[in-house]
């Protein structure tokens, strides 16, 4: 509380005033890395963006039991692809990822059922040591378009005979 002003007080027990800070200086996004519109950036090899991302590793390790996998084919490189799929699924509904992303993933490349050996063909360069190359498991999310990410698991695995019409092949 101050004082008023007639009653007498020493030097140094007077209310000092308060240290005034300037007035901020404009900033703008002139970074590098700095967005310049509020939606995020989209592309090839930019991946997509979701809420727990990392749970769906998990998820995807579950259908580790059931893959079929061709003779030169190991389970890490179809998990890390297959994993790169069902999170890009689980992003477009904006949402974190669930057990039926990855099951589409595996089914539409083909690793949940028999698949017809032309896709299998497809496939094993396309996924070959993906699990250690952060590029090449773009490349795997990239092909599968918009289209084929929006259906059921199961009107995936009624259409695999037809798997040209589920991912790219260009």
């Amino acid at each position: 509380m101050t004082q008023p002003d007639y009653v007498p007080i020493r030097a140094g027990d007077r209310v000092r005033p308060a240290e005034r800070l300037p007035p901020a200086r404009q900033w703008l996004a002139d970074r590098p890395a700095d967005l310049h519109s509020p939606d995020l950036p989209s592309g090839p090899q930019l991946g997509n963006q979701g809420p727990d991302l990392g749970y769906g590793l998990k998820l995807a390790r579950r259908f580790v039991d059931k893959l079929h996998l061709a003779d030169n084919e190991s389970v890490e490189d179809a998990v890390a692809g297959c994993f790169a799929v069902g999170t890009k699924r689980s992003s477009l509904f904006g949402r974190a990822p669930i057990i039926y992303d990855f099951e589409l993933a595996y089914r539409v490349w083909g690793y949940l059922a028999s698949a017809p050996p032309d896709l299998v063909a497809f496939r094993v360069p396309l996924f070959q040591s993906c699990a250690h190359h952060y590029d090449n498991q773009r490349e795997i999310a990239d092909r599968v378009p918009e289209s084929p990410l929006r259906m059921t698991p199961a009107d995936v695995a009624g259409q695999l005979s037809n798997w040209r019409d589920l991912v790219v092949t260009t």
